[in-house]
């Protein structure tokens, strides 16, 4: 089972990009390329735990949809969404937040399973994993855009609730 494992640092406070993280909003903007929109669930905000969200894209030249679920949520700290329906055989996305002294450290341990047994290893191996890979980084560059800018304004409705953030008046 193939399991990525990114580490992006962005200069921003823990909670701020904790919240990006979970912004359908914010991944929806960061996915356009795909035109990924959420269709069911929480199509909108902030995703807490028991949250469930359908995504729709175009991948692999197909139109698909990929239900998921907020499994395990610590405030700052991380979260996990996983498969609760799609065209994996299994999916988790473990998101980890780490305040350290100039901002935070934002690892994604993303695991999956492509059906189809061996034939399905071998298309992980030639192209999903990679494939997988570059949308994790495509989604995490725009967080550490929106939290290291202004972006961050337009995506979080109340900024008081994130500490550190600078409010303008």
């Amino acid at each position: 089972m193939p399991l990525i494992h990114l580490t992006t640092f962005i200069e921003a406070p823990v909670d701020l990009v904790f919240d990006l993280s979970r912004s359908v909003d914010l991944h929806t903007a960061s996915m356009k390329d795909t035109d990924e929109v959420a269709i069911g669930g929480t199509t909108t905000g902030l995703l807490k735990k028991g949250d469930h969200v359908v995504w729709q894209a175009k991948h692999l030249f197909k139109r698909r949809q990929l239900e998921i679920s907020i499994t395990e949520m610590r405030t700052s700290s991380m979260f996990i969404d996983e498969m609760t329906r799609g065209d994996f055989k299994f999916m988790k996305h473990e998101h980890h937040f780490k305040e350290v002294q100039n901002g935070t450290i934002m690892i994604d341990l993303f695991s999956f399973e492509s059906p189809f047994g061996g034939l399905g290893k071998l298309l992980n191996y030639l192209f999903l994993t990679r494939y997988m890979r570059q949308l994790l980084v495509q989604r995490n560059t725009h967080i550490k855009q929106y939290a290291e800018g202004n972006g961050w304004k337009a995506i979080l409705k109340a900024p008081a609730n994130i500490k550190g953030a600078v409010n303008e008046k």
